[in-house]
């Protein structure tokens, strides 16, 4: 019997290979060639959306998509949260799967990335073409906070051809939204500390406001200080050193303060008419702010304090030590970006 299993066993192997465990070997990244092919199945133009969450991101999206060639959802978080679109292939088994020597459809290669391309091309595609016949060029927001600089390697490795737009908030308003969001939301992450704050906040929201107390611990300050100058850091590097023209990047402020003419410049990536009409159609937009109301009906007394999508929010609830704090982590960056002179 033993001798009957070595020799099914050497059979095996010499039609499929031999049976991998462990981790799989790196998924490699598309080629030029793949991502031609691909192109003759899911032709339409792609591009993604990231950012620091609650860095406009969804404003950017909802804008982008008013342009009748432009369509853009959002949070599929393909390369930006786990389980990531590469769990579809990244396990020893699927590769051994895909690389298969009697696979007579892979033609000696690993079709891993070809998996991945052709899933997310089918979620993107399907919805744009529900969106409108118009519609050619499709997108997908996620923010990349969680994953930060590898969210752009991963991205490139499956989209080398996409255009990445990064847009970036004053990190002082980005944390103080932040913040509000975890307390509208009572995220089950708050500490004891955390839900004093909030209950004190629902008591009397004088004190923080007049830089008496702190809607802040000292340790929540400094490590989202921290994460917010990591994702502009690795952001920013990977995507110019990989994406080169087709990475574009500017505030989310100077969104609030010229809208008509960021979304030019943005809908300028896509070689696309651009009609003066829009104008219109993006104040429009503007006016209204669907996630005031949502965290209004989630939590009011909560969500009142805090006026929604603004900028400089911080000046009136930073105090003294919270500004000693965030100045000393972020280091410059506040002068780059020109939040500061």
């Amino acid at each position: 019997m033993e001798v009957v299993k070595r020799i099914k066993s050497a059979g095996r192997i010499l039609l499929r290979g031999e049976d991998k465990t462990g981790p799989r070997a790196e998924i490699p990244p598309l080629t030029a060639e793949q991502v031609a092919e691909m192109k003759q199945f899911f032709p339409m133009e792609k591009f993604f959306i990231y950012g620091h969450a609650r860095s406009g991101t969804t404003l950017l999206a909802r804008l982008i998509r008013l342009h009748p060639e432009v369509h853009c959802n959002w949070q599929a978080h393909f390369f930006t949260r786990k389980p990531l679109l590469k769990s579809l292939v990244d396990s020893a088994e699927m590769e051994e799967w895909l690389t298969r020597r009697s696979n007579r459809w892979n033609d000696g290669t690993d079709l891993s990335p070809l998996v991945m391309r052709a899933a997310a091309d089918y979620i993107m595609e399907s919805d744009a073409k529900r969106a409108g016949a118009e519609k050619h060029i499709v997108g997908d927001k996620s923010p990349n906070s969680l994953n930060d600089g590898e969210s752009v390697r991963l991205m490139h490795a499956v989209y080398p051809d996409a255009y990445l737009i990064n847009i970036v908030r004053d990190g002082r308003d980005v944390l103080i939204s932040q913040r509000f969001r975890n307390f509208v939301e009572e995220s089950k992450f708050l500490t004891k500390e955390d839900k004093q704050i909030v209950d004190a906040l629902r008591a009397d929201q004088t004190p923080f406001t007049t830089g008496e107390r702190s809607i802040f611990t000292e340790k929540w300050l400094r490590a989202n200080a921290e994460g917010w100058v990591k994702n502009l850091i690795e952001t920013a590097d990977a995507g110019k050193r990989l994406f080169g023209e087709r990475y574009y990047e500017f505030r989310y402020e100077d969104l609030l303060y010229t809208p008509l003419t960021v979304m030019k410049k943005v809908w300028a990536l896509f070689d696309i008419s651009i009609d003066d009409a829009l104008d219109e159609a993006i104040q429009a937009e503007m006016s209204s702010n669907p996630d005031q109301t949502w965290q209004k009906e989630r939590n009011k007394s909560i969500a009142d304090f805090l006026p929604k999508g603004k900028a400089g929010n911080w000046q009136n609830i930073f105090t003294v030590r919270d500004r000693e704090i965030f100045n000393e982590v972020v280091g410059e960056m506040l002068v780059k970006w020109k939040y500061e002179l």
